[in-house]
Parts: C-alpha cells; sequence; structure tokens
C-alpha cells in the first residue's frame, strides 16, 4: 500500500494524479518480484522542503528531484528479488500485515523543472522519480557505471511496459 502525503502548496495534486503516481509504484513492485503486501509512504514536497530534508539527512544543502529513505539493508549489489525474494523478515519489519520498503519523498517543483528541461511530460518526470526511488527501496544503486546501467535499464522497462514514454 502507497500512504501519500501531499505537504507542498505550489502544485495541485488531484486525485487522478496521486493514484497515477500510487499504480506506478505498485506496478514497479510487481515488476520486480515483491510478492508480499508493502507499505511505502509517499511525501510530496517543493524545493525548499526537499533541500531541507536533503541538508538534515545527507548533509547536502542543495534542492533535488526525489529522496529515498530504505526500511532493508541489502548486500552491495543484491536488490530484493535477488536477496530476499523468499526470505522470512522479522515482524520489526511489519506494520500489521504490510511490509515497510521505506519513505520516498518527491519535490513535485523540480518535477515540473526537469520535465521542461527534459522536455517530456510532468507525468512522465514524476513517474520516472517515483520508480527510481521505488528501486532505491529495493536496494539499486547507481555510484557505479554497472549499477548504474542496471538501474537506467529497470527505470526504462518498466517506464516503457506501462507506456509512459519521454515523447
Amino acid at each position: 500500500m502507497v500512504y501519500t502525503d501531499n505537504r507542498q502548496s505550489k502544485l495541485e495534486v488531484t486525485k487522478e494524479f496521486q493514484e497515477f503516481i500510487e499504480g506506478t509504484i505498485e506496478f514497479a513492485l510487481k515488476e520486480e518480484e515483491v510478492k508480499c503486501e508493502t507499505q511505502i509512504s509517499l511525501i510530496f514536497v517543493d524545493n525548499d522542503e526537499i533541500k531541507d530534508i536533503n541538508r538534515e539527512t545527507r548533509a547536502i544543502d542543495k534542492e533535488t528531484d526525489v529522496l529515498s529513505f530504505p526500511m532493508i539493508e541489502y548486500e552491495k549489489g543484491k536488490v530484493f528479488k535477488e536477496q530476499y525474494s523468499d526470505y522470512e523478515f522479522d515482524e520489526t519489519y511489519f506494520d500489521g500485515e504490510e511490509l515497510v520498503l521505506g519513505d520516498i519523498v518527491i519535490s513535485l517543483e523540480k518535477a515540473v523543472e526537469q520535465s521542461e528541461e527534459y522536455n517530456h511530460s510532468y507525468d512522465r518526470e514524476a513517474a520516472y522519480l517515483a520508480v527510481h526511488s521505488v528501486l532505491h527501496l529495493l536496494g539499486y544503486d547507481h555510484m557505479e557505471d554497472d549499477e548504474k546501467q542496471v538501474m537506467r535499464g529497470r527505470e526504462e522497462a518498466i517506464l516503457n511496459k506501462l507506456n509512459i514514454t519521454r515523447g
């Protein structure tokens, strides 16, 4: 289940937009073979708030587009479907019946800026940021070139299956 909290007031978040992003997240989880009930907190913020969060949590004093806060630790180079597909999690990882995967914070203001910069739709940019962040919650990273190539490939494959293209 995706629990959404809109903490910004610069952009309207319609029910349809919220459902679109939540559906994108749910689809990404299925594509990554997450078979159990899960919980993700999705928080929409503006550039000022994401800058504050970035500074407080990563000691980087600048705005960014998305932040991911995974609740599960992964071995280097391993992702959820490789490490935990049949794993029995301890009850501390659950909220009720839902496995808590973590938090996603998206700056909708930055999504608008980047959609214009990359010349594609706002919906495509927001969906990309959501998928990108889900993959982080599932152990993917992009710090090294080989990891980046794998993660980018998964992002594009998921978005393409949803018919969310750059055009």
